[in-house]
C-alpha cells in the first residue's frame, strides 16, 4: 500500500470537501436510493464523503460511515445530525479498516473505489468485514468495455487524477473478482460506465 499516495488524494479530497456537492452529480438520486433501501442490518457506507446519501436509508437505519477525509466527514456530520436515523461518521480509510471480521450485513459504496489507491486491497477490507450472510452494494464507475472509448478514458484520466486524486478508467469488475467478491446482480446505468453491483462476500 503506497502510504504517500494515500495521502496526496486525502490532502485533495480534504482540499475540494467545500465544493464536492456541487460536483458530485454523476450519480443520479434515484440510482441512489434505489440502491440504498436495500441496505439493512448493521450497514456500513465506505466513502461517506460529504453525506449525500445519508437522507436515502431508512429511517430506522443503523449506518456506520468512514472516509478518509476529515473535511469531508465534517460535512457528513453535519448533514447526519439533521436526519432521522443512527449514524456513527469515523475518519477511516477503506484499504485499512478497524472492524472485526463479519461485522456488518451491508456494505455501501458510491463511486469510491475509483480514488482507493489500492483498490483490490480496499475491496478485500469490505469482503472482511462482510458477514458470510451478508451483502455488498456499489454504484461505481469504471472504464468503459467499448475499447475505443476506454483508450479516450485512459489518455484523459491524468487529469481527473492529478486534480482530485480519482481515476475514470479502473477495471472494477476484474477487481472484484481478484479480492474474490461474487457478483451475484449487475445493472447497467450509463453505458457499461456507470454500474449497480451487487455482491456476495462469497465466504465458505
Amino acid at each position: 500500500m503506497n502510504k504517500k499516495q494515500t495521502e496526496r488524494i486525502k490532502q485533495r479530497y480534504n482540499r475540494i470537501s467545500s465544493v464536492f456537492d456541487l460536483m458530485d452529480h454523476m450519480i443520479r438520486d434515484q440510482w441512489r436510493e434505489d440502491s440504498l433501501q436495500k441496505a439493512y442490518g448493521e450497514i456500513l457506507e465506505v466513502g461517506v464523503g460529504t453525506g449525500t446519501n445519508l437522507k436515502y436509508y431508512n429511517a430506522h437505519a443503523k449506518v456506520t460511515g468512514i472516509d478518509f477525509s476529515p473535511n469531508m466527514l465534517e460535512k457528513a456530520k453535519q448533514k447526519a445530525s439533521r436526519r432521522p436515523g443512527h449514524f456513527e461518521l469515523l475518519e477511516m480509510d477503506a484499504q485499512n479498516l478497524d472492524f472485526n471480521d463479519d461485522t456488518f450485513d451491508t456494505v455501501v459504496s458510491t463511486c469510491v473505489f475509483c480514488s482507493v489507491p489500492d483498490p483490490i486491497q480496499g475491496l478485500k477490507e469490505i469482503r472482511r468485514v462482510t458477514k458470510p450472510t451478508g451483502q455488498i452494494i456499489m454504484l461505481e464507475h469504471m472504464r468503459s468495455d467499448v475499447e475505443w472509448v476506454g483508450n479516450v478514458m485512459d489518455i484523459l484520466n491524468p487529469i481527473g487524477l492529478n486534480i482530485i486524486g480519482a481515476n475514470i478508467n479502473r477495471r472494477t469488475m476484474e477487481n472484484i473478482e481478484m479480492a474474490g467478491l461474487k457478483v451475484t446482480h449487475q445493472e447497467q446505468l450509463m453505458s457499461s460506465i456507470m454500474r449497480r453491483i451487487t455482491l456476495s462476500p462469497n465466504k465458505k
